[in-house]
């Protein structure tokens, strides 16, 4: 038998090829060829332990739970105005990544309680908060993100230039906004209450995109544009 002969035999009798990113299955009549596997973009991501569950449980915040007829709320034991914002306003963020009670109570509606008191304290700390909002988008969370992109549009309103702030920092914040922008929710002749609770990832995405074109000057929907392609202005339409 002839070299030609026995490396022809040799590839008729192996199954399969194993190459680098995919899989070759090799037969007499035909090959089928594998994809690689999933890239998991949308696979979460567990967070890391929180520097506001730390300071939470160490009794550093100036905050308790009440409950009253509307239900729990932050019972702060100082004027929020009065408040180091440098400080508190980061960790409050940090704790975005939560999703365990009470941690996850406290920090949402800490950092809305600031944002809504701050006033001009808030655009000095807006480079404190890029890694929080990011780390809480990176965990691909749905409820995470959602709480997240809540906070943003609250952030972009909060106080003057803040959403022109936050500007250079889409590079950061806007790659996850890319990945989750279409995934809506169809339920047929169904209901969707995720969109009466303003849980749809999807839409409140578009809501976030719109509110940072809005509040971000003439720059905003170029540098979104670069970061979500498909993003259309709503200045326009």
């Amino acid at each position: 038998m002839t070299t030609k002969m026995r490396n022809f035999e040799a590839i008729k009798d192996r199954k399969q090829v194993k190459t680098e990113g995919f899989t070759v299955k090799s037969t007499m009549k035909n090959s089928v060829v594998v994809g690689p596997p999933a890239a998991g973009a949308f696979r979460e991501r567990p967070a890391k332990p929180t520097a506001f569950r730390k300071f939470y449980e160490r009794g550093d915040f100036p905050i308790a739970l009440e409950h009253d007829t509307k239900g729990n709320r932050i019972a702060w034991k100082v004027e929020i105005e009065k408040l180091d914002y440098h400080h508190y306003l980061p960790l409050f963020f940090d704790g975005l990544c939560e999703t365990v009670h009470p941690y996850e109570f406290f920090a949402r509606q800490g950092v809305h309680d600031m944002l809504e008191h701050g006033g001009t304290k808030i655009l000095p700390v807006i480079p404190q908060l890029i890694i929080p909002i990011k780390n809480a988008l990176n965990t691909r969370n749905r409820q995470v993100i959602c709480t997240t992109l809540k906070i943003l549009q609250h952030l972009v309103i909060s106080g003057d230039m803040v959403g022109e702030a936050l500007v250079p920092y889409y590079r950061q914040i806007l790659p996850i906004l890319n990945i989750f922008k279409n995934m809506n929710l169809n339920s047929g002749d169904g209901i969707d209450y995720s969109q009466q609770k303003r849980e749809n990832i999807g839409d409140l995405i578009l809501e976030t995109l719109e509110v940072f074109e809005r509040y971000g000057g003439e720059d905003s929907f170029i540098n979104i544009k670069y970061m979500v392609p498909t993003y259309e202005s709503c200045m326009m339409n």
